[in-house]
Order: structure tokens, then sequence, then C-alpha cells
């Protein structure tokens, strides 16, 4: 019979001494830490056959309950949320047609542009909406992109945030929806021919059209450049939903024009009115190429929407109606330190009026919030006599007044 001195872990080797636990089996033992290691290899697996699971059966909402889970979240934009909602519809409506019957109509992927402002919720539409179909959703930023071979990002990396989204379910992934951001970026830069490569801006259109379109993608599931040597991902992009979005700045002039131009001469409807402070409204695909991204890009994403600019009182309702809503958020942190936070009512007007000077939209309100409670959040956490903070009037006045943001002379 051994020794107790000369026992040790058959998985890790440490012997008795150097372990808090060992135990024994039949023919071997075993001690507290490789116990630990093992549970939490387990629990990991366990939590990945769950999620894979739960990402590969998707829920097809009707368009309406669409919208609906959307406005507990996104407030107006009511135009976008239906287009948006449609198309997100008829896109899933397809995949359950390939896939249960042999039909011979096919029916195209409907990608979608959307055009807005900044901070107008582009990016929190999409993202609402892979939450409430429950497939993955992943963001690409599109200024980050190059054509292959150059500095950069290829198109194939968006796949690849797709596929960590998807924890690294292939089927789960080739249902996902893709938002790629600040395709306005992207625009070609003259409609001169060049003998220099746009290697940044329609040399990245012409990279994306494959995967718009629907093709078989090698992906590397960790980036191709920096890991050359790793095993790729076949991902087929036929499925997948690809919703674009960008502020397209300089777009309304183009609009402007066409309007404008549409509107001189003789007609029997002279009663048409155009609204100046919204002319996002008008936009057709034309006045996308117009801006720069080419015919086959546009072809390949054909729904074409817009997005309202936010007013005094949509600004509003985003601080205190959403289920996110920013005044929630901030009243949850400081419930956890055990305080009471309120604010007056003409201080969510305070920071409506400041986000609307700065022409940040919904991006705005939280930048303020942050420069008023900036000083709070700071120093009540240390103090144990806080129980309560009422925010007034003057109070927002005194913290903002005395922040970066204030100084900022406002365009």
């Amino acid at each position: 019979m051994a020794k107790a001195n000369g026992i040790s872990c058959s998985f890790c080797g440490r012997p008795k001494s150097e372990v808090g636990i060992l135990i024994a089996g039949v023919t071997g033992h075993i001690c507290d830490s490789c116990i630990s290691q093992a549970h939490q290899s387990v629990d990991e697996q366990m939590r990945f056959d769950h999620k894979s699971e739960s990402k590969t059966d998707f829920k097809l909402l009707k368009p309406a309950h669409i919208k609906e889970h959307r406005d507990e979240y996104v407030i107006g934009q009511d135009d976008a949320k239906k287009i948006l909602s449609v198309a997100v519809y008829n896109h899933y409506k397809r995949i359950a047609l390939k896939t249960n019957t042999a039909n011979e109509v096919e029916i195209e992927k409907s990608n979608v542009i959307l055009v807005g402002r900044t901070g107008t919720g582009k990016t929190l539409l999409a993202k609402t909406i892979a939450k409430s179909l429950n497939v993955p959703f992943c963001i690409a930023d599109a200024t980050v992109l190059t054509e292959a071979g150059y500095v950069g990002e290829d198109v194939e990396s968006i796949l690849s945030r797709l596929l960590q989204a998807a924890d690294y379910n292939v089927e789960a992934a080739e249902r996902g929806i893709v938002f790629i951001d600040e395709i306005d970026k992207i625009a070609r830069k003259s409609d001169n021919p060049s003998i220099t490569r746009d290697v940044s801006g329609e040399g990245v259109q012409q990279a994306l059209l494959k995967l718009l379109e629907g093709t078989e993608v090698n992906v590397p599931p960790q980036g191709g450049r920096k890991h050359p040597e790793q095993k790729m991902i076949k991902v087929n992009t036929s499925n997948i939903l690809f919703v674009a979005g960008g502020a397209f700045d300089g777009i309304e002039k183009i609009i402007a024009r066409r309007v404008n131009r549409n509107l001189i001469g003789f007609s029997g409807k002279n009663d048409v009115k155009i609204d100046s402070e919204n002319l996002l409204q008008y936009i057709i695909p034309s006045d996308v190429k117009d801006f720069g991204l080419i015919p086959e890009l546009i072809g390949r994403m054909p729904v074409l929407s817009y997005l309202d600019p936010l007013d005094e009182k949509a600004l509003r309702r985003i601080l205190t109606e959403p289920k996110n809503a920013l005044v929630k958020q901030y009243v949850h942190l400081f419930a956890l330190d055990g305080v009471d936070l309120k604010f007056d009512s003409d201080v969510l007007d305070f920071i409506v009026k400041k986000a609307l000077e700065y022409k940040l939209g919904a991006r705005g309100l939280r930048s303020i919030c942050e420069a008023i409670l900036t000083d709070a959040m700071f120093e009540i956490p240390s103090s144990k006599s806080t129980k309560e903070l009422r925010v007034t009037m003057d109070y927002a006045e005194l913290r903002f007044g005395k922040s970066t943001m204030a100084k900022l002379k406002i365009a």
C-alpha cells in the first residue's frame, strides 16, 4: 500500500501536500482544482449546446408584431419600422419557402438601406429586430473595410463577427442579420475614371456584391490577416439579411435639386408642398446613386427607407418611455448604490434643449446626462449618508456649466 505522502493527482500530477482535497477513485485520485476545471468545462459545453439550439430555432413574427416589439424600444420612425418589418418578414418567409417546398418561384433577398441623420435610431432598429426574432446579429463598420490586399479589413471579416455572435454555429449564422454601419463612407469618391484604385470606396462596394446576393464564402473565424494559418469556415450568405445604414451627409442637397427641378414648369398639381425640414422622406434610389453608391450595390439592396430627424417631442419621449429609456437606466444605476434618483420635469426639458443645440440626436442625450451626473456618480458610492438625489434645474445648470461640453462652441 502506498504511503500518504506518495499519493498524487492522476490528472495534474501534484502531490497531496500541494492540493486542498484529494479524492480517491478505483484506480486513481483527483484534486479539487481538477474537479473545478472539469466542472467549468462541462458547464461551458452545456451552455454552448443550449445557445446553439435556441439560436437555430428562430421565431417568425408577423410584420405588425415585429413593429409592436420595436415600439417598446424605438420612439417614432413609424414609416421605417413598417418598411423594415415587412422586409424582414418577407426575407424569413422566403427562407421557410426554400426549406419546406420545391416551388419554382424563387423569391429574391430583400436587403435594406436605412438613411438618417446621426442618432435617429438606425442601429437600434436592426438590433431590436434580431432580438425579437431570436437570430444572431452583428454590427460591422464599413469605414475600416478595404479592397482585398490593402491595409484594413476584408469584407469577409463581417461574417467573422456574425459567426462569433452565433457561437460559431454555422447553421444559425446563415440565418442571421448583419448591420453594416456607415455605408455612406464607402461611396465612390468621384464619377470620373481614375488611374488610382478607390480601395476603400468603390473597391469595397464591388467586394460586397457577392455577399449581398448570396454565395459561399470561406470565412477566417479570427480574422484572416492576423491568423493566416487558421482553418476556414464555409458560410453561405444566401439567407443572411443585410441591413445597411448611414447618415449620407449632403444627400439632402441632391434630393432638393431633384425635387425643385421637378416642380419647375406648368403642372396640373399646384398644391404640392415640400417639407424642407425633412427632405429625406422624398429619397429615391437615384439619389443614393448620385451620392456615390454603385448601381449594382443598390440593386442588391432593393428596400430603401429613411428615418425622420428627431424633434423636441420625440427626444423628450426617448428620455422616459422606452423599456431601456435613459432616465430608467440612471435610476437603476443609482438604486444599485441604495440611492433614489429623481429628475424634475424642467430638467428633462433642459436636457432635450441642449441635445437639439448640439445636433447629436438621441446620442446627445446620454452625453448631457453624463455631464450633469458625473460628479454625483463619483461621490455618492463613497458616501454612506446619501439616500436620495433630486436633480433640480439649478443643479443641472450648475453641473452642466462646469462640464467640457458647455465650453464647446456650437456651429
